[in-house]
């Protein structure tokens, strides 16, 4: 006895909640040439391309995809068309000329990263410090990057960015003290310790504003900097790494109008006075010379968002 079975369409019970692709690992050195002094700028560039249509994964049709390769070689193009001047202008205008070349993307990301070129400097037969023209030297200091998102039908692109692996010590006026004393600690306080850091800070710029945004990123990084280090000959006490976080924090958003919020994250990266309680024969004990051990791991992580207020009406 045969049947006749109805075939039933069978409903997924997944949707794709987000695609995208794109290049990653595009690097690109950019050099200007004034008379006899040349100025460099060098970029890391990752770029995510979202389509309206999903037919690339659903079914394996690739008549919509801009390959990665095009993607890579208008890093270039438009690098050499516009020159580069900042991560977020270059990542900006990436974005729009996708946006405005393709008509079925729907969304661009490009994040930047900046590699630190500065000239070599030193003394020249025994003047002052003088600038090389067309030599550099590699000063990472900490990383610049950038994330730029644009969507159609978007006016304006979200803009974040940021720093990261900036490593920081000061070795004194640190202070850990009144903390929890509870049955599982055994750190005890102290008064004064080193405070050494990696500072990976990131912010949002607030929408349609015009920023200059390498003087925003110099003054981010000055806010930190002198917030955990303080004036030159004085200092500045740190009772916690939270406070520290703060003050910095707060300070960004006060001299930094365009910036919609800011956070950071602050590891306590821990020196210990290392032990010659067992070599007293063989070294003097002296408070104007000590011997820290590096303790990378564990450590404590110290987390801050702040962001401006909206007013209500």
């Amino acid at each position: 006895m045969s049947r006749n079975f109805e075939i039933a369409t069978i409903k997924p019970n997944h949707e794709m909640a987000e695609h995208h692709y794109g290049k990653s690992g595009v690097k690109v050195l950019h050099v200007v040439r004034n008379g006899l002094v040349y100025s460099v700028k060098e970029f890391e560039v990752t770029t995510f391309l979202t389509l309206s249509s999903q037919k690339d994964y659903l079914k394996g049709d690739n008549s919509d995809i801009i390959a990665t390769d095009s993607q890579k070689n208008t890093v270039y193009i438009l690098a050499k068309k516009y020159g580069v001047k900042s991560p977020e202008d270059f990542a900006i205008l990436l974005s729009k000329h996708f946006l405005s070349t393709y008509n079925h993307v729907t969304k661009v990301a490009v994040g930047v990263e900046e590699l630190t070129w500065n000239r070599i400097t030193y003394d020249d037969r025994g003047d002052s410090q003088k600038q090389h023209n067309h030599a550099f030297i590699h000063v990472p200091s900490c990383k610049r990057f950038t994330n730029v998102t644009l969507q159609r039908g978007e006016k304006s692109a979200t803009v974040v960015s940021g720093m990261k692996d900036m490593r920081l010590l000061k070795t004194t006026q640190s202070s850990f003290v009144n903390f929890v004393d509870d049955a599982y600690r055994t750190l005890p306080d102290a008064s004064d310790r080193i405070f050494s850091t990696v500072v990976n800070c990131s912010w949002e710029y607030s929408k349609d504003c015009q920023v200059d945004y390498d003087k925003g990123w110099d003054l981010v990084k000055n806010c930190i900097l002198y917030n955990f280090a303080g004036d030159l000959g004085r200092g500045v006490p740190s009772p916690s790494v939270q406070h520290t976080l703060y003050l910095a924090e707060k300070e960004v958003l006060e001299k930094v109008g365009d910036i919609k919020s800011i956070e950071m994250t602050l590891p306590n990266k821990h020196y210990v006075n290392f032990d010659f309680g067992k070599f007293k024969d063989l070294v003097k004990i002296s408070g104007e010379e000590t011997v820290f051990l590096p303790l990378d791991k564990p450590s404590g992580i110290i987390y801050l968002k702040l962001s401006r207020k909206v007013n209500k009406l």
